[in-house]
């Protein structure tokens, strides 16, 4: 039994696959790095470091030109998860061009999530993904790779990229463009602006989405409206950030602002209601 899905991203230097896989690999190696997880089942293969065992749930990445071969462990078969990425584009990442990964396997639950973020945000707007990949890379770079990086402690001028961000509501910037703002590497400013503002600029920029669309809501405008003039993709997506948010839906919010609802509600207590009012 074989299958096996490709999956593109926005960037041309990196693709993922799906395999579910009874097969023996004969030993081979890749130009690129790799990292992923097993996701069922379980995997014996060679490696520069020896022999390894890999069980669904851990971490399993290579280098540019580690001979491996690989066969299933125990089981008919093994699904997993590979993010292949171009040597160029992890050196971008992390600023140098020698950094290896130091184990073939490994269990790592923030990693793990990591990636896993990755696989579902390949499909995702170009901002989006590339935070998705940083993080990704960055977890795997950090505490299982040669990286050493110095505590960044920077305090660099970001208020150009906010800027840049509240006017970009309803087109998303790149990470590059914002970067080139900033004057730092794209890695190197989604990792500043994180550790300032506690979110990705792509988080930062939902929020501003949300707002604007809650705005335009208590405005009377119709959810279909408010979602495009917000800048979201329709009116589902508007919900779905819109509800992890502020926790209701817009219809809810909608409908809270009628005349007819707020004379409905009543309130056992004035303290009750100070408290849900505000």
């Amino acid at each position: 039994m074989h299958r096996t899905r490709v999956i593109a991203s926005p960037h041309d230097g990196v693709y993922a696959t799906e395999v579910e896989s009874g097969r023996r690999y004969a030993r081979h190696w890749h130009t690129t790095y790799g990292f992923g997880f097993i996701a069922s089942g379980a995997h014996r293969s060679a490696s520069p470091l020896g022999p390894v065992d890999a069980f669904a749930g851990d971490i399993v990445c290579m280098n540019p030109g580690d001979v491996h071969d690989g066969q299933p462990l125990g089981v008919a078969a093994r699904r997993w998860f590979t993010v292949y990425i171009e040597p160029e584009v992890l050196a971008e990442h992390a600023q140098r061009s020698d950094v290896a990964f130091t184990q073939a396997a490994f269990r790592d639950v923030a990693v793990r999530r990591a990636i896993a973020n990755l696989l579902a945000s390949m499909d995702a707007p170009a901002l989006a993904f590339d935070e998705a990949l940083a993080t990704a890379c960055d977890s795997m770079l950090q505490g299982h790779s040669t990286l050493r990086r110095r505590d960044d402690d920077s305090d660099a001028d970001l208020s150009c990229v906010i800027e840049r961000l509240a006017d970009a509501l309803t087109q998303a910037p790149t990470l590059d463009e914002l970067a080139v703002l900033a004057g730092l590497g794209k890695f190197q400013l989604l990792r500043r602006f994180r550790k300032r503002y506690g979110v990705t600029p792509h988080d930062w920029l939902l929020q501003r989405r949300a707002d604007r669309a809650r705005g335009l809501i208590r405005s009377g405008m119709p959810l279909v409206d408010a979602a495009s003039a917000s800048g979201f993709a329709d009116q589902s997506h508007m919900t779905r950030v819109f509800t992890q948010r502020f926790g209701f839906t817009p219809g809810a919010w909608r409908a809270s602002l009628s005349p007819r609802t707020r004379s409905a509600i009543s309130f056992k207590t004035p303290d009750t209601a100070r408290h849900i009012l505000g």
